[in-house]
Order: C-alpha cells, then sequence, then structure tokens
C-alpha cells in the first residue's frame, strides 16, 4: 500500500510539470499512447518521441556536444521532401549531420512486474531494444524503444561532402524509416486503451525472477527475442 502512495505521489508530480520538449506537447504519432498509459493507475509516461528526421549543426571541435545545444536546422515528425532537406542544408555553417531517431516512450512503473508485462508487450511489437531501469530509489522505469536509427555526416564547417544523388538516397532511407517506424507504432495494440486493461489485470508472482532477465548495477538485460520471457 505505502508502494503505492508513493508511486501516486511521483505521478502527481511528474504529470503537473510544465512541458519543456521541443513541441510543447504531445506530438503526432503518440496521441492513441501517452494518453492512456498516464490513464492508468499503475503507469505514467516520463518523455516520449513519435520518430523524428533531424538536421543538426555542429561544430567538428566539440563532437561531445549535446544535440540541445546545436541548432536544429530540420525537424520532421513525417516524411520529409527532398526541398525541405535541401533548403535546411544549405543554412548549414559547421558539420551538419541527417538523423532518423525512431520512436522512444518512457514509462514510469509502479513495480518490476507491471513493467515486465509491458516490456514483453512492447518486445512483442518489434521495439526489441526496449529494457528497464530500476533507481536507487526504487523507481522502475520501461525505456520502449527500436534500433532503426540513422546518423550520416554531410557537411563539414559548412562545406557539403557528399552528392546530391548520395542525399536523395540518405532521404530515400530516412523516409522508409519514418513508415517502418509508424508501423511499429501501431503494432503497439496493447498499449492502446481498448486492449490495455488485460496488463494490469494479469498476475505474476513478484518472487519469482525469469531466468532470462538478469539483473545487475540495477539495470535489467532485456531478453533475446529467442529467450521465454
Amino acid at each position: 500500500m505505502a508502494r503505492s502512495a508513493e508511486f501516486q505521489k511521483w505521478k502527481r508530480q511528474s504529470l503537473g510539470k510544465a512541458d519543456l520538449s521541443w513541441e510543447g506537447g504531445v506530438d503526432t504519432g503518440r496521441e492513441e499512447l501517452v494518453p492512456p498509459l498516464s490513464g492508468r493507475e499503475r503507469f505514467f509516461t516520463t518523455s516520449s518521441c513519435a520518430g523524428r528526421i533531424l538536421l543538426l549543426d555542429g561544430s567538428s571541435e566539440a563532437p561531445e556536444v549535446q544535440k540541445q545545444n546545436r541548432p536544429w536546422l530540420l525537424v520532421s515528425h513525417g516524411a520529409c521532401a527532398r526541398e525541405e532537406l535541401l533548403s535546411a542544408l544549405r543554412r548549414a555553417r559547421g558539420d551538419a549531420v541527417l538523423k532518423f531517431e525512431p520512436f522512444v516512450l518512457h514509462v514510469r512503473c509502479c513495480q518490476l512486474q507491471d513493467a515486465r508485462r509491458l516490456h514483453a508487450a512492447a518486445v512483442e511489437s518489434g521495439l526489441r531494444n526496449s529494457g528497464i531501469t530500476v533507481g536507487k530509489s526504487g523507481k522502475t522505469t520501461l525505456a520502449v524503444r527500436s534500433t532503426h536509427g540513422l546518423e550520416v555526416p554531410l557537411s563539414h564547417e559548412g562545406r557539403l561532402m557528399v552528392t546530391e544523388e548520395y542525399i536523395d538516397f540518405l532521404l530515400k532511407i530516412a523516409n522508409q524509416k519514418m513508415e517502418e517506424n509508424k508501423k511499429r507504432i501501431e503494432r503497439c495494440d496493447c498499449f492502446k486503451m481498448g486492449t490495455f486493461h488485460h496488463l494490469e489485470a494479469s498476475s505474476l508472482d513478484t518472487d519469482i525472477l525469469v531466468s532470462s532477465v538478469m539483473m545487475s548495477s540495477g539495470r535489467i538485460r532485456p531478453p533475446s527475442p529467442h529467450e521465454p520471457f
């Protein structure tokens, strides 16, 4: 009971904070996942992105620089047009990098077994890079994510280093990855309100840890697709 009360306190505090994301709210592609999850008693989302194509501009002298400190020349949560990318690329003054970042969703879970249920559903949907983290304070977070990212440098010190033909090739790949990303989100039916109830209704023995899950330094390794969960 104490654990549940503490979880509800964390949930109120998190959901009461201002949204400081780039979009300032739930971006297109997450509407059917984020509200249903946060509306359930034993879950709430802490951050998410539906997937995006980015063009970042940075300096080669500081490769460790965080992307929030790099000018965002282009951000698209859907298919990106050729002229849109080329126009953004012309504004680059440093080292421009084209990226595709797949769907990611961070879910705070009341108990470990709750996170395990969602993890199994995520892996089944093709989001096989998902994993569970247990913090020192006992906060259990599931990161739902995929592996089909893309990151390619296009310019150096403002000078284009590749041909437009190669840019067309990369853009085709990025748009294909975005389309696959949408399909993987659509396969997450169990995260949606209509079929989500069984995740909370099912029961798992909290004293038994499945052998395919290994705990090390607070990190829980996601099982291989060939291992039983």
